[in-house]
């Protein structure tokens, strides 16, 4: 009975030991090392206006609809898309009629808003959703197939942009890895002015 009763104080000492390390100290330390290391993604990339507003986060794409703005990618997240609550994608498969014909007239939609000739070739991510529905990032030649209509809705010149449009690109990984990708809400915040001098 004695040893019973050894072994039970134990294993109840043992618990409460991992109980305070693994659900009090390890993520406390996880925290305060996320917020002394990595304060701008521990919090969750959120990006503030020059005023402090939060415009949302870098890592999240929002639905920009006017002229005046690059696009985003097409979203299926949600009814009206976009909607961070409602995350994924349309989960149909390549032969579906569905999916070929939202994409056929995706294809049609795009070449008529950015004026281009019928046998221009369309990158794949301005007429596809990507799987979570809020991808921030286009592709750099998306961005470049839009920048004559935004150029032309902001009464500013293609080289005025350009440098807009470098600033918020991320180059391929290691540079090896993948093709350079804008984000979209960057810089249509950045050409809306509200970065301020970020």
């Amino acid at each position: 009975m004695k040893g019973l009763l050894s072994r039970i104080r134990i294993s109840l000492v043992l618990t409460g030991v991992l109980l305070a390390t693994l659900c009090g100290i390890y993520p406390l330390a996880v925290y305060w090392v996320g917020q002394f290391l990595f304060p701008f993604q521990a919090t969750g990339s959120l990006v503030r206006s020059s005023d402090g507003t939060v415009l949302g986060s870098a890592l999240l794409g929002q639905n920009f609809r006017g002229p005046q703005y690059f696009h985003p990618r097409p979203s299926a997240a949600g009814v009206a898309g976009y909607d961070a609550a409602a995350s994924g994608g349309r989960n149909l498969g390549p032969t579906s009629k569905g999916l070929i014909d939202a994409v056929s007239r995706s294809v049609a939609d795009y070449r008529k808003e950015n004026l281009l000739s019928p046998d221009q070739r369309i990158p794949a991510d301005a007429v596809t959703a990507s799987a979570s529905g809020l991808d921030p990032h286009i592709s750099l030649a998306n961005a470049l197939l839009q920048l004559p209509r935004v150029a032309r809705e902001r009464k500013r010149s293609h080289e005025e942009l350009l440098p807009i449009l470098a600033r918020y690109t991320s180059k391929p990984w290691l540079g090896l890895f993948g093709d350079p990708v804008v984000n979209v809400a960057m810089v249509n915040w950045a050409l809306d002015g509200k970065l301020g001098g970020r």
